[in-house]
This record gives structure tokens, C-alpha cells and sequence, in this order.
């Protein structure tokens, strides 16, 4: 064989050369960074900047049709003033019964109030506690069924278009109920999806806010009811007429679907758990460029559960993350796992005997000497101070310490109110006890919410608080019963449940400063997996 001419080149060469050298390393794709949402609030985003307080005072006035939906039953059955006609009418009496047909007439007319519609007096007159029974029956169901369509199919957002839109149908039709049983129906009908209203718009406006604003935000949404109430005051004042008034209460809810509800944004942890990354992350990136901040590439979100596995590099597997499988959850899950199992006894539990105190007092505490109107607002504004002082503490004192000091603070002042008499200055200082007894209660009531969300991971939440919600509002049907028994038992009552809910809030955990799990095995690890907390 012939020498290669040293002229030429040798074309061994780069092959001897790619073999005698060590194999290049390919280059790798940049790093994946793994983020909770809570992490990519604090790191990137802003906890609460400017796109949050918009979202959340958007979302927040929900609460305000709830308030419209649930207490215009004040004055939609109110037993109206009578007037004399003739002979067999006594002015001074404080009740119809007995009067002699023709010899009075309601003031405002027979539209004033369904009681004064079809009669509801008297012998009737069980018929209206009967509508506030079904209404708070229905918004139990609704509770449960929302609390699991908004963590599954519908989300959050979806949940709450549904609700406000049945709330809008069935609250003008029943402005035409021919009858008391298609009333009933119709407001058994509005309890359902009034039931998922407030449920749906506390998570959707809490959720994309950071941990350490969570609570204060959790807070301030009650703000929104009070105010409702105390609105729907002067609508009530403006439309006397009952049928009137529950067009007027309804039209808020369709003013709600058209102007507000296009500028709301469903929550990035339901988009999260339900394996929609790509639109969880386009969120995210709104998020920070509406608070001035910046969301730097290489930068994925993930479950907490999933935040502990190593970066990935290659590029491909990026892009993997835009998809992932859906994760859902039940009530079963919830039972299943013990750590959840035992909060969700305690929280349905708590929730419970609250609404019984909470209702039972509003219920019981007497009446202030000014017309309906004036004393449903000082109602309403009374209960603001109480929101206010458990928001200053929530974030000093923890989640776990301040529902057990307002739980047995209200529990204290209804054991006191128990033991005073009905007469003379005793009847002062009972009533000075009930009002103080709704007022610790009115802290507590708000702060369950915040503390119930947090208990839960997020394929769960929605069903957990719907659960607690559907505890509160059986409580809220026995409150009239409880009432009813008059004297010094309905304030033991009361007491005993401020006392028991608050020794069984001793077996919650605390939640303060502690993300916001997206799924019950994150949650295990998160805790250490310990089964009592």
C-alpha cells in the first residue's frame, strides 16, 4: 500500500481524533426550578400586590348577594302593623288573634309581607320559621354539592357563575309565587345555591393571595356580608312591597354575572391540582406583571408533593410539565386519610355549635327600641368591630388561640347571661350579655373560615368547607327550636356550646405561617405525617 501524499490531507484524522478523545457531554437545557404556589407568590409574584386586591375586592362582593338572598326573609315575612277598622279591634294589642273579621287591616296592604299575604298568624304562624327552616336546609345541600363541583368539574369560578345565576332565576320567580307552598319551594330552592356562594367566593378570593396575607385577606371577606346586609336595609326600605323586594335583592346577582364576574380569574391552585400547568402558569406571569414584578424563566409550578424531586434538565421534560394527569378528590379521600379525617370531625363539629350560638343569639338578643329597618343596620355594623380585632390578632395570636378565646369568651358571657334575671336592671345586664356573646361569636364564625381552608389541601378544600359550611347551616336550622324554650335555657345552651367548641379547637393544628397543601400526600409529608394534627 502506497504512503499517503503529505499534500493531501489525512481524512484518518478527525475520525483517530473523535476516537482517542473522551465523548462531549451534550449541552444541557437550562434548570427547572420546582415551586409551590405559595413559594412563586412570596419569590416572584407579590403575596398581595395590586392584580390580588383587585381580584379580591371583585370577588368579595359576592358576599354581599349572599347577605341579600339570606336575610331578605327579615323583611320579606315580617308580621306588618295592623290598624283598626271598627268595633272587635284593639289597638293595644300586640297580636290579630281574636279580632273580629273586618274590624282591621295590615298596614301597607296584603303586599307588604307574605304574612300579611296569606295570613301566616296565629295558627299559622309556625309556617313562617317553617321558610327559614328549608331556606338554611337548602343552602346545606347546596353547600355540599357546590363544595365538591367547585373542586372538581365546574372550579371555582365556574361554581360561583352557576350559583349567582340560579340565585338571579330563583329569587325573581319567587317575587311571583302564587301561594305559600310555591314560595316555600322557590326559597328551598334559593337556600341550594345561596349554599355554595359564599363558599366558592372565600376560596377563589383567597387563594392566589400569599401565606402571609392569607389571613388578614380571609378576614376582610365578611366585611363584604355585613355590608350586604346593611344595603339590603335601604332596599328594603325603598321597596315596601315584599314581591318587590325580591326582584330588587335579585337584580344585584345578574349585575354581578355581566359587569364583575368577566374580570374575575379562576384560582391557579384549582388550575394546578386539575394538571392544567399552562394556564396556571399564564396566571402567574399576569400576576406578577400587574404587581411590578417579574417571573424569570425556569420557573415551573408544581405540586408540593412533586417540589421535592430533582431539577430536570432536559429541555423536553420542560415542556412535560405543561400537561399532567388531573388529581381529584372527595369526601371519601378526606375520610380516608386520618390527618384529615380527624379535622374534618373537629372542624364539622365547631362550625356546628357555632352557627347554633351565632344564629341563637341574633335570634334571642333583644331588640333594639328603633324601627326594623334601623335595627337590622346596627345589627350588621355591630358585628364589623369583631371582625376588625380578630383580623389585628389572627396574625399575632395564630389561628388555634383565637378561636378558642373568642369561642369561650362568647361561652362565658352566655353562661353569665343565664344566671341573670328577666326583670328590672337584670334584663339590662342580660341583654348587655347577649350582644357580647354575638360578638365574640361573630369573631369566631369568621374566623372558622379562614381556619377550615387551611386545614385542607386544595384537591380537597372546596369539599371540606363545604362540609363545615353544610354543619353550620343545620345549626342554623336549630337555632329557632332552641330559642323557642325561652327564660335562662337557650343562654345555658349557648354557653355549653362556646365551652365544647372551644376544647375541641385544642385539637386542631395550628396553620399560622404554614403553606397552603395542594394534595392530602403533600399535606402527609409536609407534617411529618403525623396522624392526630
Amino acid at each position: 500500500m502506497s504512503a499517503i501524499p503529505s499534500s493531501e490531507p489525512d481524512l484518518r484524522l478527525p475520525l483517530l481524533s473523535s476516537l482517542e478523545e473522551p465523548a462531549r457531554k451534550p449541552e444541557k437545557g437550562p434548570d427547572v426550578q420546582k415551586l409551590t404556589i405559595d413559594d412563586m407568590l412570596q419569590k416572584h409574584c407579590g403575596e398581595f400586590g395590586t392584580w390580588q386586591l383587585r381580584h379580591f375586592v371583585l370577588t368579595c362582593l359576592a358576599w354581599a348577594l349572599e347577605a341579600f338572598h339570606t336575610m331578605v326573609m327579615i323583611f320579606a315575612d315580617r308580621e306588618p302593623e295592623f290598624r283598626c277598622l271598627g268595633s272587635g279591634c284593639d289597638e293595644m294589642a300586640k297580636s290579630v288573634c281574636g279580632f273580629e273579621p273586618g274590624s282591621w287591616d295590615w298596614v301597607g296592604g296584603a303586599g307588604s309581607s307574605t304574612v300579611a299575604q296569606w295570613g301566616l298568624v296565629c295558627g299559622e304562624k309556625d309556617k313562617v320559621g317553617l321558610v327559614q327552616a328549608v331556606f338554611f336546609g337548602g343552602c346545606m345541600i347546596g353547600a355540599g354539592t357546590f363544595g365538591h363541583l367547585s373542586d372538581s368539574t365546574l372550579g371555582r369560578k365556574g361554581s360561583l357563575t352557576v350559583v349567582c345565576l340560579l340565585n338571579a332565576v330563583f329569587g325573581c320567580l319567587t317575587a311571583l309565587a302564587p301561594d305559600y307552598w310555591t314560595y316555600l319551594l322557590l326559597r328551598l330552592l334559593t337556600g341550594f345555591s345561596t349554599g355554595g356562594v359564599g363558599l366558592c367566593a372565600f376560596v377563589l378570593a383567597t387563594e392566589p393571595v400569599g401565606s402571609s396575607k392569607r389571613g388578614a385577606a380571609g378576614m376582610s371577606t365578611f366585611y363584604f356580608f355585613s355590608t350586604g346586609i346593611a344595603m339590603l336595609s335601604g332596599i328594603a326600605y325603598i321597596f315596601p312591597s315584599w314581591r318587590e323586594l325580591y326582584i330588587a335583592s335579585s337584580i344585584p346577582s345578574i349585575l354581578f354575572l355581566v359587569i364583575v364576574l368577566p374580570f374575575i380569574s379562576e384560582s391557579p391552585r384549582w388550575y394546578l391540582v386539575r394538571g392544567r400547568i399552562n394556564e396556571a402558569m399564564a396566571l402567574m406571569r399576569t400576576i406578577a406583571k400587574s404587581n411590578g414584578k417579574h417571573l424569570p424563566d425556569g420557573v415551573v409550578l408544581a405540586l408540593d408533593e412533586d417540589v421535592n424531586e430533582s431539577s430536570v434538565n432536559d429541555q423536553s421534560d420542560k415542556q412535560g410539565f405543561a400537561t399532567k394527569e388531573a388529581i381529584t378528590g372527595s369526601v371519601v379521600d378526606v375520610i380516608r386519610s386520618p390527618i384529615t379525617r380527624i379535622r374534618l370531625f373537629l372542624a364539622v363539629a365547631i362550625n356546628f355549635m357555632c352557627s347554633v350560638v351565632y344564629y341563637g343569639l341574633s335570634l334571642n338578643v333583644v331588640n333594639l327600641d328603633t324601627n326594623l329597618h334601623l335595627n337590622v343596620v346596627l345589627n350588621a355594623v355591630a358585628e364589623m368591630p369583631a371582625f376588625t380585632i380578630t383580623a389585628l390578632l389572627l396574625d399575632k395570636l395564630g389561628r388555634k388561640p383565637l378561636t378558642i378565646g373568642t369561642l369561650w369568651f362568647s361561652g362565658f358571657f352566655c353562661f353569665a347571661g343565664c344566671l341573670m334575671g328577666g326583670v328590672g336592671i337584670w334584663k339590662v345586664v342580660r341583654m348587655i350579655c347577649g350582644i357580647l356573646g354575638i360578638f365574640g361569636m361573630a369573631g369566631t364564625y369568621n374566623l372558622l373560615f379562614i381556619y377550615t381552608a387551611e386545614l385542607f389541601p386544595t384537591v380537597v378544600r372546596n369539599v371540606a368547607l363545604g362540609c363545615a359550611t353544610q354543619s353550620a347551616q343545620m345549626g342554623a336550622i336549630l337555632a329557632p327550636f332552641i330559642v323557642v324554650m325561652g327564660g335562662a335555657l337557650p343562654f345555658a345552651v349557648f354557653a355549653s356550646c362556646g365551652f365544647v367548641g372551644g376544647l375541641l379547637a385544642f385539637y386542631l393544628p395550628e396553620t399560622l405561617n404554614r403553606p397552603l397543601y395542594d394534595t392530602i400526600t403533600g399535606m402527609k409529608e409536609g407534617e411529618g405525617g403525623l396522624s392526630g394534627v
